[in-house]
Order: C-alpha cells, then sequence, then structure tokens
C-alpha cells in the first residue's frame, strides 16, 4: 500500500480490507470478549471486522484504537497490547482513532467496536483478552507464510520486531509475508498468547503516540476539523435551571456583520439528563467565531428563573443536617453489617466528624464544540470529542430518524474529559441547529458549536455537593468496632431512569473500604433535591466518599494518639480477600497494605512525629487498583505549602509506566487544586463562575514542583489508570495539614475549607 495515501478514520477499516497485499485481522467486540474470538480477514466479510490491524508490504502495521483518547493514553496503551502479542517493531506501528463502528442488524444498530467508552479506567481491563488475541492471530499467520517460504515448522520460527526469525538466522520481514498470509485459513482455535516473560513492549515506558503532535501544536482535535466551510453558532443559554428566556434583540444582533441568523434552541421534553441540551438558548450563527460572538452580545438576551429557585451551598448543607438527625429518612441503607447501636453502647469511645464537599466542575482544557453536516434525507456527519460515542449515536439517531449507516461519527484525540464528555448535550445543540431552518445559502453547510470558558463553568453536569457525617466507637484497645456513615448529596444519577433506591450508585460503593474491615458497618445515603445538572466526575464514585473516611481514619488516629500508618494497618489486619460486589474486587488488603507503607516509606515516614511539617498519608481502592498518597506540608504566612507529594500504584501488570506515571501525575494534581481552590457557588440562583478568575485552577503556590510516583511491580490482571490517582489525593493533603497544626490549634480556616469538621 502506498504510504502516501492519507487514511480516514472512519472508512480505514473499508479501504485497508480491499487493499491489495494487506493483512487485515478483526476481533470480536467487548461484548463477545468471553468466547473464543471469531476472525474476518479480507474479502466480502470485511463488515464484520472490530477493532483491527493491518500488516502492511512496506512494512508498516496500522492499529486501530475503538475507544476515544481525551488525553488518558488509551491510543498508546491499547495499540501496544496488540503490538506487543504480535512481535511487532514499535517504531513501524501508526496508530489511528477509529470513529463509532455501527451497521444496521435486524432493526437494531449493531455496534461492531464494541462499547467504545473512555475516562472511568475500564478501557484496558475491557481490552486486554481480546486485543492480545488479535495481535497472537497476526503471528500465528505470518509466521505460518514464513514457514512455507522457509520450509520449516512453523514451531520453529518466531516473531522479532517485526521480523520472523528462523532458528538457523533466515529472516523474513512481516511486510514481505504480508501477502501469503492473507490468503491463508485461519486456525480452528486462538492460537496461544506469549508468555509474559517474553514481553518487550509490554511494561515498557513508551510516549504518548500524539506526544509530538500535541507538543508541537500539529495535532487536529475537533475544534480543528472542517467540512467544506462551516459557519460558527454560539449560544446564549438560559442562566437559571429550569427557566425560560424572557427578551432578547434578535434583530440587533442580526445586524452585527457577519451573523446569518439567529435560531432558537428548546430542550427536548422527557429526554434522560445529559442526551438533550440542558437549557432553552438562543444560537447565534455567523461567518466566524468573532462574529458570533459579537452578536451574541449584541442579543442582550434576558431571562427568567423557573418556579423553584436552585438552592445555595448553605441551604442544602442545612437540610442535610436535618435529614441526619433521623435515620428512617434515609433514601437508601447501602450497606449494615452486625449492630453499630450495640457497638457504640459498648465503645470505650465514640467520636463523630461532619465533612462538606463543594460543587465541582470540569473546566476540561478543550471547552464542548461540534462539527455536523446535515445532508437532508441522506446523511449526517458528527465530529466531537466524545466519551461515549454509542450515547452520541442515540442522541443522533432519535433527532434525525437516521439509520445506522447514515450516521457517521467521529471521534478526534480531546482536550481533557473527566466525565464532562460522558454527557451529550452539546451533541444535541449541534443537531438542533443543523436541523433548524435558516437561510436558504447557509441551510446546507456544516455547523461548527462552540462554547466559551464562561459557557463551559455555567452549565456543566457538575460533580455533586456532598455532606458526610461519620460515627466510630473504639474499643479499650483503640480498635474501631463501629462504623456509621451517613452521606447526602443530589444524585449524579437523578433524571437517568434511576430507581430512587439505587441513587446512591453514582455516589457510594457499597463495599468500599473500611467497609469489610469493621464488625460492625452501617452506611446511609439521603438524596438532595436540586436543579443543576451533575454527573461523573474524575473518581466517582469513589472520589467524594474516600475524602471523608480517610480524613476521618486520621481524626481517629489522633483521638487515641496513634500514628496514623500504623493505625490504617492495624485496620486492615491479616492479608485476606474481601468480598466486593464492583468493578475490580475482590479487594487484596495485602495489597492495600503494601502500597501505604511504600508511600510511607518513600516520604521517610519515620519523620512523622517530630517532623515540624505536616505528613499526611491516605489510601484508595479504585476500580481494581490500589492506590497511597503520603504528601508533606509546611506552614506558609499565607497558609501551607506543600513541599513533596508521593503516589504509589498497583494496577496490575502496567502496560506502559510511563503513561501510568503520567496519569496519577495529572490526577493528583488536578485532586490538590481542586482540594484547594476549587468551588462552584450558586447565588440568586445561578451559577456564579465565569472563568479560570474565579475558578482558579492549579496555581503555582502552593501546588509540589513535582510528583513522586511509585509503580508497584506484579502480574495480575491489568486495571485502568485514567481516574485511580484522584480519590486519596485530597484526604493525604487534609491530613497533612491536619497534623501540621493539630499541636497548635484545632482548626485553620484553610483546613475548614478542606474539611469542615464539627
Amino acid at each position: 500500500m502506498s504510504g502516501e495515501i492519507r487514511l480516514s478514520r472512519r472508512r480505514f477499516l473499508q479501504y485497508a480490507a480491499g487493499a491489495a497485499g494487506a493483512l487485515v485481522i478483526g476481533i470480536g467486540t467487548a461484548e463477545a470478549a468471553q468466547r473464543p474470538v471469531p476472525v474476518s480477514l479480507l474479502g466480502d466479510a470485511w463488515s464484520q471486522v472490530g477493532p483491527y490491524l493491518r500488516v502492511a508490504q512496506d512494512g508498516r502495521i496500522f492499529i486501530g484504537v475503538r475507544d476515544p483518547d481525551n488525553g488518558e493514553g488509551t491510543a498508546t496503551s491499547l495499540a501496544r497490547i496488540i503490538a506487543e502479542e504480535l512481535d511487532a517493531d514499535w517504531g513501524n506501528v501508526v496508530v489511528e482513532s477509529l470513529g463509532l463502528g455501527v451497521e444496521p442488524g435486524n432493526g437494531e444498530p449493531k455496534f461492531t467496536y464494541g462499547r467504545q467508552r473512555s475516562g472511568d479506567a475500564t478501557s484496558i481491563p475491557a481490552a486486554w483478552a481480546d486485543l492480545r488475541q488479535a495481535g497472537a492471530l497476526a503471528r500465528w499467520l505470518l509466521l505460518q507464510a514464513a514457514a512455507r517460504r522457509l520450509g520449516v515448522p512453523a514451531e520453529q520460527l518466531r516473531g522479532e520486531s517485526g521480523v520472523a526469525v528462523a532458528a538457523d538466522g533466515r529472516r523474513i520481514a512481516y511486510g514481505d509475508l504480508a501477502t501469503a498470509a492473507a490468503g491463508l485459513d485461519p486456525p480452528t482455535s486462538p492460537p496461544p498468547l506469549k508468555s509474559a516473560d517474553r514481553y518487550k513492549l509490554i511494561g515498557q515506558a513508551a510516549g504518548d503516540v500524539d506526544a509530538r503532535a500535541v507538543v508541537t501544536g500539529t495535532l487536529r482535535y475537533a475544534g480543528d476539523d472542517n467540512i467544506g466551510d462551516p459557519v460558527v453558532a454560539v449560544l446564549a443559554r438560559c442562566p437559571y435551571p429550569g427557566g425560560s428566556l424572557d427578551t432578547a434583540d434578535r434583530d440587533a444582533a442580526g445586524k452585527v456583520a457577519g451573523v446569518y441568523a439567529v435560531v432558537d434552541i428548546t430542550p427536548e421534553q422527557g429526554q434522560i439528563a445529559g442526551m438533550a441540551a440542558q437549557t432553552p438558548a438562543l444560537a447565534v450563527i455567523a461567518a466566524d467565531t468573532w462574529s458570533a460572538l459579537k452578536g451574541r452580545e449584541a442579543l442582550k438576551a434576558t431571562w427568567k428563573p423557573g418556579q423553584a429557585i436552585e438552592p445555595g451551598s448553605g441551604d442544602l448543607e442545612k437540610k442535610a443536617l436535618e435529614l441526619f438527625d433521623n435515620d428512617a429518612d434515609a433514601t437508601s441503607t447501602v450497606r449494615n453489617d452486625g449492630d453499630i447501636a450495640a457497638a457504640r453502647k459498648k465503645a470505650a469511645r465514640a467520636l463523630e466528624a461532619t465533612y462538606v464537599q463543594p460543587w465541582v466542575a470540569h473546566a476540561t482544557a478543550e471547552t464542548p464544540n461540534c462539527l455536523v453536516r446535515l445532508d437532508p434525507d441522506t446523511s449526517i456527519t458528527i465530529i466531537a470529542a466524545s466519551q461515549s460515542p454509542r450515547q452520541a449515536y442515540t442522541v443522533v439517531q432519535r433527532m434525525t430518524g437516521f439509520r445506522p449507516d447514515q450516521i457517521d461519527i467521529r471521534v478526534p484525540r480531546g482536550g481533557g474529559g473527566f466525565g464532562r464528555r460522558l454527557e451529550q448535550d452539546y451533541i444535541a445543540e449541534a443537531v438542533a441547529i443543523a436541523l433548524a431552518k435558516k437561510p436558504k445559502d447557509i441551510q446546507n453547510r456544516a455547523v461548527r458549536v462552540l462554547w466559551t470558558r464562561d459557557d463551559d463553568l455555567a452549565r456543566d453536569y457538575y460533580r455533586p455537593f456532598a455532606v458526610h457525617r461519620l460515627n466510630a466507637s473504639l474499643d479499650r484497645k483503640k480498635a474501631i468496632v463501629g462504623w456509621h456513615q451517613r452521606m447526602a448529596s443530589p444524585s449524579a444519577l437523578a433524571g437517568r431512569s434511576t430507581p430512587a433506591d439505587r441513587l446512591w450508585q453514582s455516589e457510594l460503593a457499597a463495599d468500599a473500604l473500611p467497609a469489610g474491615l469493621v464488625p460492625n458497618f452501617r452506611s446511609d445515603y439521603f438524596a438532595l433535591d436540586s436543579q443543576l445538572a451533575r454527573g461523573e466526575w474524575r473518581g466517582s464514585p469513589h472520589v467524594t466518599p474516600t475524602f471523608a473516611s480517610e480524613s476521618f481514619i486520621d481524626e481517629l488516629a489522633h483521638a487515641v494518639n496513634a500514628n496514623p500508618l500504623d493505625f490504617r494497618l492495624q485496620l486492615l489486619g491479616d492479608a485476606r480477600q474481601l468480598p466486593y460486589n464492583g468493578r475490580g474486587g475482590p479487594i487484596d488488603t495485602a495489597r492495600m497494605a503494601n502500597v501505604l507503607k511504600l508511600a510511607a516509606d518513600k516520604l521517610d515516614w519515620s519523620r512523622w512525629l517530630r517532623s515540624e511539617n505536616g505528613l499526611g498519608i491516605a489510601c484508595g481502592y479504585v476500580f481494581g487498583a490500589y492506590v497511597a498518597h503520603a504528601i508533606e506540608v509546611s506552614p506558609a504566612a499565607d497558609g501551607i505549602d506543600i513541599q513533596r507529594v508521593v503516589c504509589v500504584a498497583d494496577v496490575g501488570r502496567a502496560i506502559n509506566p510511563l503513561g501510568l506515571a503520567a496519569q496519577l501525575e495529572g490526577a493528583t494534581i488536578d485532586a490538590l487544586s481542586t482540594a484547594l481552590n476549587l468551588a462552584i457557588t450558586v447565588k440568586d440562583g445561578k451559577v456564579q463562575q465565569t472563568g479560570f478568575k474565579d475558578y482558579p485552577i492549579a496555581p503555582t503556590q502552593p501546588m509540589p514542583y513535582e510528583v513522586e510516583t511509585v509503580i508497584v511491580p506484579s502480574t495480575a490482571e491489568p486495571t485502568g489508570a485514567s481516574v485511580i490517582g484522584v480519590p486519596s489525593a485530597a484526604p493525604a493533603l487534609a491530613n497533612a495539614v491536619f497534623r501540621a497544626t493539630a499541636v497548635r490549634v484545632r482548626r485553620l480556616p484553610l483546613l475548614r475549607e478542606l474539611a469542615r469538621l464539627r
């Protein structure tokens, strides 16, 4: 195949399948990963091929990556899984991002690439088995072709950096074998996988496949793509949840040079949250971004609040505390072991703490945007960074009525996701504008919908506000014998067809530690009412409750004059497996204890009692990964300085340690910045934050100079990485601040911000 041909995302598979002399390998969808992998090679069956690889005659190996990459390193890690089993030369690998794989199938859409979702630490676990099999199949076929050419049994050959090597030293490049391999019948059963001791790529550091393009500014994001000569649309949105338009000067907007039209956007009623436009809006369509923004300004739109005014955080906190006074008011009892009341009566000591956490935005570097081209009655093309292109398809199909083969959804690299791009409101807005009646001269032009930063902060799907009240009972040996945690929040699952008694699932993990470690344990969830949109945020549902529980454990250790590390290790107890009814279980207490000890050793925890600085530690079990943070802070005139941050992670087998370290570092900084600086506030029913000036992400001070990462060697099945570094970072910081101030002052204003203790 000619190296000069540039392959498109969606058409890559079809083109490759018809390429003379290319070996194309497909795999089953993620849903079919439990059974032997079905294989389709060249010919009429090309459309059955899922994520795949193609070995070209010129020696290059093209690998298609099914899951979106919004900076998680998905494209690199998934490609290396295939390349490892193939024994490919990584220098000859070309990684292509796949758009949505969908086609008609018995009246229902058939998703040929599987789940296609990213950002929730699922890509690697979901792909580990089937992508290895795809690489192994390609290697098997290539070695079979080499065996026939060399006249030796295939068992006497091995793959090595893109070359088939015989025992006598003869070598044939994979590119020279591609044509012959493409003509072979696949094996009747899956070929054997490589043993781990032969790995050359998995476990070795690799830079992100897009890294050079990112740092040189040549990477094309969704906002850089064009279809013809698109018009630009920016929206004036109602700032009140449940509100409506009051006045707008459409004529003034229309007189702005470059403005073509003003289109009304009305949210579809009865749709699941995140699957339709959030709020009433006016879309200003113009020749360019500047004209659209000036047109929006000229609208001078005013808005009316709805019947119910969104309460401020203080009102929500007050309501939560009232609910906590009566356990019968709990929306759900999430877990109930033993008898917490009896444990409290027998306790030598009982303690209580309350923690309040604010609304938090995602604030991705790349704000939401979408390019849409509608050919009426023919097809629609969407270009958008989405973490869930299958959900995007559902929105587009519902709004247009098109068949699967008429819908083309392309998913370029995104500038951050963190859960924001799991929502499809910005895509629904773009489709609505494309469908709207517009002036004839722009009716069939593509439309690019852009969000400004103030749009992004005012209309996010926020991490829910939360209040926690924790009670603990300790015996005379200072062991925790009773634990009762109450949590109240506006559930992120509200409005998503979730039964009331399951709303807690977006906010809590029923078996999260210390559940299973305390004989008398109860967890209650109280749903709060709010009209603000909310959704998944980096680390949900672990991030919010982990902050409360890990902070409370430190308070308990302080109350009984115990070393917080020793106190945690005593709580974990003997090495054992704890049942875990969630993704990644069971919990291995020995692995958790190990990451705690490693983090403590790296920070030199022996200084804990005598250091003038504050040392804090915390841990979390997140989707199968074991993570601990140890942090050192020093008091400063205006608060604190973060001196050192250590993050230790056990994710099972690490596919790309360099990428994993980057994810841990970024997640840690994100968590620390959020804990110290960030909160979304509501006044008079409206969100107050409009930009980074009042939502200051990661200022230079007091952020650490670096995050020291330790990755635990492991042969366990790999887990994901994108979110796991978040949950334990903020409580480790709070615990360090607590230690730095506990001896002299029980509370500081800064500590109250991190966790308002009562």
